[in-house]
C-alpha cells in the first residue's frame, strides 16, 4: 500500500467530490477523482488505487455495475469499495453488498464515520497487501528451493555416475577440485598397495555355469567393498576376482601400512566365511594376499574419451606377485610394508622368494593376525 494511500472518489455530483478530497486530504491522504462510472473504471485500471469510495446513483454506470466489474478483474479486486448511497431504501445497498462492495456510507457524509470507514477499509487492505507480499516472498523461496534441490540432485547423479567409474575418493576430489587443480594429474607418492585375488577360481569359472560364477563374483566383491570402504581404501581397480586397493592416495593418512593390514586381515576372515558357504554349495575358493609398500607414480592413464585412475611402478607389481605366491588363507607383507606393522602382529619370515619381474629375491613375511 502507498504513503500516503491514494483513495479515489467516484460520484457525479461535484460538491460531493469537493467534500470528499477535502476531508481526507486533511487527514493525510491523497486523493483521486471521477466524475462517473466509466470514468471511475478508467481510473481504477490507471491509478490501482488502494481504497474506492463509489457513488451508487450515478449516470451513464451506476455504481452497483462498476463495482461488479472491478470485483471480476484480478487485478483491481483486492482493492475494498466503500458505496456510498442517498437513498434510505436498503435495497441499493444490499444489492451493491453483493455485487462485491465491501462497506457503504450513506448521504449526506458524517465526517467521523466517513474517516472511521476510511481507516478499516484501509486496514484491510494494508493486510491483504502484507499477505500477498508474504504469499509471494513464500513462491520465491519455494521456486529457489525447488531449484537448488534440483541442482543437488543433479549433483549427485553426476557424482555417482562418477562412482561408477573412479574411486569413491577420487570422485569426490574431482567434484570438489577447480579445473587448475586437477587431482588426477600424475604425482609421486609413498603408497602402501594390497592386491587379492581367489586361488582356484580359473578352474571354478571353467566348469560352473555363469550364472553361479556371477553369484560368487557379487558376494565376494560385495565382501571385499563394505571391508575397503570401512578402513577408508581407495579401490583401485577390480580384476575378474582380483582386486587392487591403495592405501595414502588420494587421501593421505599416515598410518595407511597399518591400515592395509587390518584390512587385509578383516578381508581373509570375512572371504574364509564366504569360502565356506561356498564349499557347501562344491565349489573349492581359496583367497590370497599380497601387500608391499613404496613410491609409486599415481594419477590418470586413457585417452580422451576414457581415462582411468592408477598406480604405476613396482610396488602394485610386488603386490601382484606376492598374492601369486600366497597360498589360500596367507597375507604376505614385503620387507618395507612388514616394518611398520612388525610390534603389533603375529607373523613368520619366509625368506627370500624369487618373484616374476624382479630381479632379485624380495624378502617376505606371512602375516598371521593383528596382537596388539
Amino acid at each position: 500500500m502507498r504513503d500516503p494511500p491514494l483513495i479515489l472518489a467516484v460520484d457525479d455530483m461535484p460538491e460531493n467530490l469537493e467534500i470528499l478530497r477535502v476531508r481526507l486530504e486533511a487527514n493525510g491522504y491523497e486523493v483521486a477523482t471521477a466524475a462517473d462510472g466509466e470514468e471511475g473504471l478508467a481510473a481504477a485500471h490507471r491509478l490501482v488505487p488502494d481504497l474506492i469510495l463509489l457513488d451508487i446513483m450515478m449516470p451513464k454506470r451506476d455504481g452497483i455495475s462498476v463495482v461488479r466489474e472491478l470485483k471480476a478483474d484480478p487485478a483491481l479486486q483486492a482493492i475494498p469499495v466503500i458505496l456510498v448511497t442517498a437513498k434510505s431504501d436498503t435495497r441499493d445497498v444490499v444489492e451493491g453488498l453483493d455485487a462485491g462492495g465491501d462497506d457503504f456510507l450513506s448521504k449526506p457524509f458524517e465526517h467521523s464515520a466517513l474517516l472511521a470507514r476510511v481507516r478499516s477499509m484501509l486496514r484491510q487492505k494494508q493486510l491483504h497487501d502484507r499477505v500477498q507480499e508474504m504469499a509471494e516472498n513464500l513462491a520465491t523461496w519455494n521456486q529457489s528451493l525447488e531449484q537448488k534441490v534440483a541442482a543437488q540432485v543433479a549433483e549427485i547423479e553426476r557424482v555417482n555416475r562418477l562412482k561408477r567409474f573412479l574411486p569413491e575418493q577420487v570422485a569426490n576430489l574431482v567434484i570438489a577440485s577447480s579445473a587448475k587443480d586437477d587431482p588426477l594429474k600424475s604425482h609421486r607418492r609413498e603408497v602402501t598397495v594390497v592386491f587379492c585375488d581367489l586361488r582356484g577360481f580359473t578352474a571354478f569359472a571353467e566348469i560352473a555355469e555363469p550364472e553361479e560364477v556371477m553369484v560368487v563374483l557379487s558376494e565376494y566383491h560385495a565382501c571385499l567393498g563394505a571391508l575397503i570402504d570401512h578402513h577408508e581404501g581407495t579401490l583401485e581397480r577390480f580384476i575378474g576376482d582380483g582386486a587392487l586397493v591403495l592405501f595414502n592416495d588420494p587421501l593421505p593418512c599416515p598410518d595407511h601400512t597399518e591400515r592395509a593390514v587390518r584390512m587385509a586381515l578383516a578381508m581373509r576372515d570375512g572371504v574364509g566365511l564366504l569360502g565356506a558357504k561356498w564349499q557347501r554349495n562344491g565349489h573349492s575358493l581359496g583367497f590370497g594376499i599380497g601387500i608391499a609398500r613404496g613410491h609409486a607414480t599415481i594419477g590418470k592413464i586413457g585417452f580422451d574419451r576414457r581415462a582411468d585412475y592408477a598406480v604405476i611402478g613396482s610396488v602394485p607389481n610386488l603386490a601382484a606377485r606376492l598374492c601369486e605366491e600366497a597360498k589360500a588363507g596367507q597375507i604376505l607383507a614385503s620387507q618395507r610394508a612388514f616394518v611398520p606393522v612388525e610390534p603389533h602382529v603375529e607373523a613368520r619370515s619366509l625368506g627370500e622368494l624369487t618373484l616374476k619381474g624382479f630381479h632379485r629375491p624380495m624378502a617376505a613375511f606371512d602375516i598371521t593376525r593383528w596382537v596388539t
